[in-house]
Formats: C-alpha cells, structure tokens, sequence
C-alpha cells in the first residue's frame, strides 16, 4: 500500500474514499483512531493509502475530480 494523501479534513478523506470506492481501487485509512484519541481536534493528520499497482489511477482520479492539489508532492 502507498500513501495517496494526508489530511485533517475528515469531509475531504469521506469524500475521496467514496470516489475510491466507486472506482473500485482498494484503499485504508489510518490513523483515524489517533485521530479520536488525541480528542478529534485535527491535530493529527488522516492517511489514505491505495493498493500500489493502482497509485497512478487513483491520482489521476482525484486530480479529475479537482483535488489535484490535495496529493501535495505526491502527484
């Protein structure tokens, strides 16, 4: 699995797993739990991590949908 992207944005990572999901590229998201421990205040960043053989296709995805600028420096 390789890192896709890393937000604090709990709307953002809903809103990228359903287009994963629609698009069938598996996908997990971390840190969720760290996330709710340290009391939801987004201090600490969510992970979305895609199977790796489907990286290239789930970031041409988000960059159709206009979240290029979401992968940061890993578009």
């Amino acid at each position: 699995m390789k890192e896709l992207l890393r937000s604090n944005d709990i709307v953002l990572i809903s809103f990228v797993e359903t287009l994963l999901r629609q698009a069938n590229i598996g996908h997990l998201v971390l840190d969720g739990h760290m996330s709710a421990l340290e009391g939801s205040v987004g201090a600490l960043p969510r992970r979305v991590l895609v199977d790796e053989g489907q990286l290239a296709r789930a970031k041409r995805l988000l960059a159709e949908e206009g979240l290029g600028h979401e992968l940061g420096d890993r578009a």
